[in-house]
C-alpha cells in the first residue's frame, strides 16, 4: 500500500499555487473596482476562518471559543494603539503574542478532552473571557474601544490612505496564509493529519500527540489574533462583538460552507459570507435565516463544501484530489527502522 512519509512531509500541488497566484493577482486589482473597507473586512474574516480550518481540518478539533482569541487580540491592539501610542505593527505583535499565550493556557486544558467535549470546554472558555471584557474598565464595556489611530508603518507608511491600508491588510493574510500553508505541507502537517484519522496508531509510533495538538492549538489561536488585530485597525474600535460566541459560529459557518480540510475553502466562504452580510444588510435580521437557509443548501449539495466538490474539476479532469488521510501512515522500511533502533536498545 502506497503511503506518504511522516518525516518528509509533501509539497503542495502546482494546481494550488497557479490558483493561489491567480487569486492574489485579482486581490491586487480589487480595490479598484470594489469598495475596499469591505475586501478588509473580508480578508480579515478570511484568515481567521484559515486559522480556525487548520485546527478543525487537519487536527480534527472542533473550537468553539475561537472568537476568544480573535477578540482579545482586537481589544489588545485598539488599547495598546490608542493608550500606549504604539505603532500599528509593534500593536498587532502585542495583540498576537497575548492571543497566542491565551491559546496555550485554553489548548493545555482542553486538549485533554475530544469530540463535543473539548468544544464545549472551549465554548467556556470563550464565554468567560467574553464576560471578562464586558465587566473591565480598559475594555470600554459594550462600548468597546472607538477612535483607534491606524498610525504609520514603521513610522514611514501612512496607514490612513484606504489604498496602503488595502495592501497592508493583503500582506499580512498571505503572509498567515503562507504560515498555514507551509504547516500542512511540513512534516509536523502530516503527523496531525495521522492524529486526526488515528491518534492511538500514532501514539504507537512514538509521537507525543498532546504536543503536536496543542502547539496546532497555539499556531491557530495566534493566526486568529492576527486576524483580530488587523481587524481592529482596519476598521479603528474594538467592540464585545469580536468576542461574542456568534462570532464563533460565523467562523464554523464558514469553514463549512468553503470546504473543511482545503486550503482556499474557508477562504471561498468568509467572502461569501462576507458578501452576504454586507450586501442584504437591508433584510435586517432576516441576513441570519438567509445564511441558515444558504448554510442548509451548502450541506445537502456540496457534501465537502464548496472548494471540496469543484477543486478537482479546476485543477483538470484527470486530477485526482489528495488521498485520504486513512493513507497516512508510515512507509515500511521506517518501521524497521524503529524496530531496529527499538531492539538495540534493549
Amino acid at each position: 500500500m502506497s503511503a506518504v512519509s511522516l518525516e518528509r512531509g509533501k509539497t503542495a500541488p502546482v494546481a494550488v499555487w497557479l490558483w493561489t497566484a491567480g487569486l492574489i493577482a485579482l486581490a491586487a486589482a480589487a480595490p479598484f473596482f470594489l469598495y475596499p473597507v469591505f475586501l478588509m473586512k473580508a480578508l480579515c474574516m478570511a484568515l481567521f476562518a484559515c486559522a480556525f480550518n487548520l485546527l478543525l481540518g487537519y487536527v480534527g478539533l472542533l473550537s468553539f471559543g475561537h472568537a476568544a482569541f480573535f477578540g482579545t487580540a482586537s481589544y489588545i491592539t485598539a488599547y495598546t494603539a490608542k493608550v500606549w501610542g504604539l505603532p500599528p505593527e509593534l500593536a498587532i505583535l502585542v495583540g498576537v503574542a497575548v492571543a497566542a499565550a491565551l491559546g496555550f493556557v485554553f489548548g493545555y486544558l482542553a486538549i485533554r478532552r475530544q469530540g463535543i467535549y473539548f468544544a464545549m470546554v472551549t465554548l467556556a472558555f470563550a464565554q468567560m473571557v467574553f464576560f471578562f471584557c464586558l465587566q473591565a474598565k480598559f475594555t470600554g464595556g459594550e462600548d468597546g474601544i472607538q477612535a483607534v489611530p491606524r498610525g504609520y508603518l514603521f513610522g514611514i507608511i501612512d496607514l490612513n490612505h484606504p489604498l496602503v491600508m488595502y495592501y497592508f491588510v493583503l500582506a499580512v493574510f498571505l503572509f498567515g496564509f503562507g504560515v498555514i500553508v507551509r504547516a500542512i505541507y511540513s512534516p509536523f502537517g502530516q503527523v496531525l493529519k495521522a492524529i486526526r484519522e488515528n491518534e492511538p496508531r500514532a501514539i504507537s509510533l512514538g509521537y507525543r500527540t498532546e504536543q503536536y495538538k496543542l502547539l496546532a492549538f497555539i499556531l491557530s489561536a495566534a493566526l486568529a489574533g492576527l486576524a483580530g488585530s488587523t481587524k481592529a485597525l482596519v476598521f479603528q474600535f474594538a467592540s464585545l462583538t469580536d468576542v461574542d460566541w456568534t462570532m464563533s459560529g460565523e467562523v464554523v459557518l464558514m469553514t463549512l460552507v468553503g470546504g473543511i480540510g482545503t486550503i482556499l475553502g474557508p477562504v471561498v466562504g468568509a467572502f461569501l459570507l462576507t458578501t452576504m452580510e454586507n450586501y442584504l444588510a437591508q433584510a435586517g435580521s432576516w441576513v441570519t435565516t438567509i445564511e441558515g437557509g444558504i448554510f442548509v443548501l451548502c450541506v445537502l449539495t456540496f457534501r465537502e463544501g464548496i472548494v471540496g466538490v469543484i477543486a478537482p474539476y479546476a485543477m483538470g479532469r484527470g486530477a485526482r484530489p489528495e488521498p485520504p488521510p486513512e493513507e497516512i501512515q508510515v512507509e515500511e522500511h521506517e518501521v524497521e527502522k524503529l524496530r531496529q533502533a527499538a531492539g538495540e536498545g534493549d
